[in-house]
């Protein structure tokens, strides 16, 4: 079952412009930019056939060429990275059954929340799509409420059914506890790892399909597939003691870059 790792990176974001070269700096003082370590993750996931950076920028494009990644050049139009995704597997010739979309803005994504999410879908021969979900503890709760009382986009949170499948995602944080949770508590706020399993069939109908009212409203991708009636199973994955954090803001930067020197990661 051949595995393709996408990793879509796009310059003109328009929260934070240029965010694939944004560098952060780990343990060891090196400054490596996001896109780099996004790769770096994407490779060290084992079971994956082919991992490619889909861009539609000269720089990025440079940038990934300059630490040895194979680069998909996409279209300008494509309006976020599962269709970034779709155009770059079509460019490839197709010829892949699981395609991963590893997107470039979360530099602590451990490469078992990936294999876990391939594993999930792999057992899961009805689902089309899938993505990973970490339970928050105290700590990142906390830090996602900030971020939303400080007016921020931040972390995205998942509800989901005793099926496992997506009922919503939302930059706001769902569900509603109205409790105070000390840094290690365990909480029922699941966060949203930006990182999705497709199908190719699936993959291939999302550029087809008309962004509706939801995902124009959250903007969210994945909405796109639970407004169009296609469940996505959502996989839960450990932490394993690691943070894990998005880069949404330039906010984000020294917070994960706190976080990297704390795990003693390069």
């Amino acid at each position: 079952m051949p595995v393709l790792i996408v990793i879509p990176a796009r310059y003109a974001s328009s929260r934070y412009p240029g965010k694939p070269l944004v560098t952060l700096r780990g343990s060891t003082g090196e400054a490596k930019s996001l896109i780099r370590r996004s790769w770096d993750a994407a490779m060290a996931v084992d079971g994956v056939d082919r991992v490619v950076v889909a861009t539609d920028d000269d720089r990025i494009r440079d940038a990934a060429d300059a630490f040895g990644a194979e680069v998909v050049m996409t279209a300008t139009t494509c309006r976020n990275g599962t269709e970034r995704c779709a155009e770059a597997l079509d460019n490839l010739g197709g010829h892949y059954d699981i395609i991963v979309n590893l997107q470039g803005d979360a530099p602590l994504t451990p490469h078992w929340f990936i294999a876990d999410l391939i594993t999930g879908l792999q057992a899961h021969p009805q689902s089309a799509v899938a993505t990973p979900v970490l339970r928050t503890d105290g700590r990142a709760l906390n830090g996602l409420l900030q971020d939303r009382r400080e007016g921020r986009v931040g972390g995205t949170t998942a509800v989901f059914g005793a099926d496992h499948n997506a009922l919503y995602f939302s930059k706001e944080v769902i569900p509603f506890t109205g409790k105070t949770y000390s840094d290690h508590d365990e909480t029922p706020v699941f966060h949203h790892v930006g990182v999705y399993a497709y199908r190719p069939d699936a993959l291939r109908a999302y550029p087809t399909w008309t962004p509706g009212a939801l995902e124009n409203l959250e903007g969210l991708e994945q909405l796109r597939f639970l407004e169009r009636g296609t469940p996505m199973l959502c996989v839960e994955v450990d932490a394993n003691g690691r943070q894990f954090w998005e880069l949404n803001n330039p906010e984000d930067v020294s917070r994960i870059e706190t976080m990297l020197q704390d795990m003693g990661h390069p």
